[in-house]
């Protein structure tokens, strides 16, 4: 399990080392509908934003200036109880383009809508370039379910929701999307996609098994169960996101308290891999990448630091094309030993589209602050981030 350590070690202290060197963005470098009969609605348009005649189709990042495309690469945290004053200045005076709710509440969707509105209410073409801000939470249900109270429903885990047929679950799941965005919300980090082993090594796998968070032990059952949630929840308006890529099922350690977590068995053709390749087709969907290291497809560095990974694997093997995301980077262990702005820049560099600071927005300064001084100064990162804002600007506008 710990043959990875070592090389993992080195790529961190190579991040550590040369204090003002920022890893460049070459390949050689990298620090760091499925249509359904059951939906009692058609699909509602997942954000919209009012269309400017053209005989041509618009880039969508015309409008937006380069300190503003940067801020569309963040998803910062706040509690989901009060609008943070941190994150508040990071919508405001860094063009931040999406926001995490995060903790546990019970005061219900009237509250939640409340907090929501603090964020929305500050869109506009100084701040997003007018561009919405992308609301999300864990709703995922079980011990992993932020929102409670009036007007949510007390989630089951998802190994309990897997008990149910998979036109049940989607109708249960459209209901749950929908109590969500009659509070704001327009993003749910759900569902999981991870395939624990089997049944009697579940409690052995700490950041899913022993929470119930899985949907199945093979691939079949986790893209039946998963993917009707996913249906259900875009039937709401609710943009589904699959995790933890290329999969958390078989690891002991969970990456929010523990460094070094590796992978020794997952490769790029197993079926922790293969089963996104029917989830992500089905329709619009993000796609979370894992802080953990994978000894067989990439054992130099955590998963969201790796091209291979992302480029070669997510994006060349599965074919996803939609907005591809990090794990937290602002709190979790798994990242502990990178600096900030370096953790947010070699993310990008190996194609992420979204940096999620969840835990600890008190780190998002420095993450923007280094992802711009490296899009100033270096064309080839800057077409990075360019790619990426364009991929979520557009997927912002249902194109």
């Amino acid at each position: 399990m710990r043959r990875a350590v070592g090389a993992v070690a080195l790529v961190l202290g190579l991040l550590l080392s040369a204090c003002a060197a920022v890893p460049s963005a070459t390949p050689d470098a990298v620090a760091p509908v499925r249509p359904s009969a059951s939906a009692s609605a058609a699909p509602q348009p997942l954000f919209t934003r009012t269309p400017t005649p053209s005989p041509t189709p618009a880039d969508p990042l015309e409008d937006l200036s380069l300190e503003q495309r940067v801020g569309q690469l963040f998803m910062v945290g706040t509690p989901v109880e009060r609008a943070s004053k941190t994150t508040l200045r990071a919508v405001r005076d860094r063009h931040v383009g999406n926001v995490f709710l995060h903790g546990r509440s019970k005061g219900g969707a009237s509250e939640v809508a409340a907090v929501v509105r603090r964020f929305t209410d500050l869109v506009g073409p100084d701040t997003t370039a007018g561009l919405p801000l992308w609301v999300a939470t864990d709703q995922e249900g079980g011990q992993v379910q932020v929102l409670r109270g009036r007007g949510f429903s007390d989630m089951p885990f998802a190994i309990r929701q897997a008990d149910a047929d998979d036109r049940a679950l989607e109708k249960q799941a459209h209901r749950w999307g929908a109590q969500l965005r009659r509070a704001g919300v327009t993003m749910n980090l759900a569902p999981v996609a991870d395939i624990v082993t089997s049944r009697k090594a579940r409690f052995d796998n700490a950041p899913i098994g022993a929470y119930g968070r899985q949907y199945g032990y093979d691939a079949r059952t986790v893209d039946e169960k998963a993917g009707a949630f996913a249906r259900g929840m875009r039937a709401a308006g609710v943009l589904p996101t699959f995790k933890h890529f290329p999969g958390l099922g078989r690891v002991t350690d969970n990456t929010d308290t523990t460094r070094h977590v590796t992978d020794t068995v997952v490769r790029a053709g197993s079926p922790d891999v293969r089963v996104y390749r029917e989830l992500t087709s089905a329709g619009p969907s993000v796609v979370m990448v894992s802080s953990a290291v994978y000894e067989r497809i990439d054992p130099s560095r955590p998963a969201m630091f790796s091209k291979t990974v992302i480029e070669d694997v997510l994006r060349g093997d599965v074919g996803f094309d939609g907005v591809v995301m990090t794990d937290d980077v602002s709190a979790a262990q798994a990242v502990a030993g990178i600096p900030p702005g370096r953790r947010a820049v070699a993310a990008i560099s190996a194609g992420v589209d979204l940096v999620l600071v969840s835990a600890d927005p008190a780190v998002l300064p420095a993450m923007y602050d280094a992802v711009l001084k490296r899009a100033k100064t270096d064309p080839a990162f800057a077409a990075r981030v360019d790619e990426s804002a364009r991929r979520i600007a557009q997927a912002k506008s249902g194109d």
